[in-house]
C-alpha cells in the first residue's frame, strides 16, 4: 500500500510553484485561527470560531485527490471523515476540513464543489474553502490530506497522517489520528505525535507578477 502511494504522491504532489513553508512543531499555537473563511454550511467562520471545549481537529483536504476520494480500488481517507467528525463531536473537538486548492477551483475544487462532495459523503463538521492558500500556508500544509490536531489551549499535540491504511479502512493497522485524539483526551503525548503525511500535494495557485 505505501509503496503504491508513494508512487502516486511522486505523480500528483508537485506544487505549481516554489514556496518556502514553516514546519511547526509539537506544542505550537495554532496559527491564523481569527481568519474567517466561506463555509460549505453556510456564512464565514474563522478556526477560533469551530475549535470547541478539548481542542480542534484542522484536516486540509479536497476533491479531487485520489488519496482522498479513492482511485482504482483504493477507498481513500475521505471516508473516514464522517466517523471522526462523530467522534470529534462526542470529545467536544471542533472538526474542520479546509481546501486550499486554489489551482483547482475550476476542475473540481470550487465552493459549490466542495458544498456538492460535503453533502454526498456527509462529511460532518464543517467545511471551508481556503481562497488564496491562507492557512495552508500558516500551516506548512502540504498536502491533502494532512492532519493538525490542536489541544483546548489550541497547542499542537499530533500532525501528519490519518492512519496507515490509505487503501482500506479494515487494514488499518496504525490509526495515528485515534491514538493521538485518545491520548489528548487522557491528558496524555500522542505517540508518535508526527507521522508522514502521504497524499497530493495542495495545488497552490501561482503568485500574481
Amino acid at each position: 500500500m505505501l509503496l503504491k502511494a508513494l508512487t502516486l504522491a511522486a505523480f500528483t504532489g508537485t506544487l505549481f510553484f516554489s514556496l518556502d513553508l514553516p514546519d511547526l512543531g509539537i506544542g505550537s499555537p495554532a496559527p491564523a485561527v481569527d481568519v474567517k473563511l466561506k463555509d460549505v454550511v453556510g456564512g464565514e467562520r474563522s478556526l477560533k470560531d469551530i475549535a470547541s471545549d478539548n481542542g480542534l481537529l484542522v484536516i486540509f483536504s479536497c476533491n479531487t485527490c485520489p488519496f482522498v476520494i479513492g482511485h482504482d480500488g483504493s477507498e481513500g481517507w475521505q471516508k473516514r471523515y464522517p466517523d471522526l467528525a462523530k467522534l470529534c463531536a462526542t470529545d467536544k473537538i471542533g472538526f474542520v476540513l479546509v481546501n486550499s486548492n486554489d489551482g483547482k477551483r475550476d476542475e473540481g475544487d470550487g465552493y459549490v464543489d466542495m458544498q456538492r462532495q460535503y453533502k454526498l459523503q456527509n462529511y460532518g463538521g464543517h467545511y471551508l474553502l481556503d481562497q488564496g492558500h491562507v492557512l495552508a500556508d500558516a500551516y506548512g500544509a502540504r498536502t491533502t490530506p494532512h492532519v493538525f490536531l490542536y489541544n483546548k489551549d489550541l497547542k499542537l499535540v499530533y500532525k501528519g497522517a490519518i492512519d496507515d491504511n490509505v487503501d482500506d479502512s479494515k487494514a488499518v493497522t496504525k490509526p495515528y489520528l485515534r491514538n493521538a485524539i485518545a491520548a489528548m483526551m487522557q491528558c496524555q503525548p500522542a505517540e508518535p505525535a508526527t507521522t508522514r503525511n502521504i497524499g497530493c500535494g495542495i495545488k497552490r495557485a501561482a503568485p500574481e507578477q
